[in-house]
């Protein structure tokens, strides 16, 4: 896969967002994409960059409400086919651990 892309759609609302973000995840599974969400966003990787507009497409319009942000990011680099996975792995090579942290919590 080619083409990866942080896409975050989100109901303007007061209140939960959970169930309308859901809705838009759900709608990625009829597209040959992979993701993954966090807490941000849901990172997806495709193998063009059209089959990765119509899922995003697809995800905005699956949420009902009035009103809909959703913010994109691509990143389409057109002479590699490397992964979402192993741009993580490079950071944790540089770093020489694992790319996350955990904060204690009062």
């Amino acid at each position: 896969m080619t083409v990866v892309a942080l896409l975050s759609v989100a109901p303007v609302k007061e209140g939960s967002m959970a169930e309308d973000v859901a809705d838009a995840v759900a709608a990625l599974d009829d597209f040959d994409v992979s993701y993954g969400t966090n807490p941000m966003g849901t990172v997806i990787e495709a193998d063009d960059v059209g089959t990765l507009f119509a899922a995003c497409e697809a995800a905005h319009r699956a949420v009902d409400a009035d009103r809909v942000s959703t913010v994109l990011k691509i990143d389409d680099k057109r002479t590699s086919d490397a992964s979402a996975a192993s741009k993580v792995e490079g950071v944790e090579r540089a770093l020489g651990r694992e790319a996350t942290g955990d904060r204690e919590r009062e």
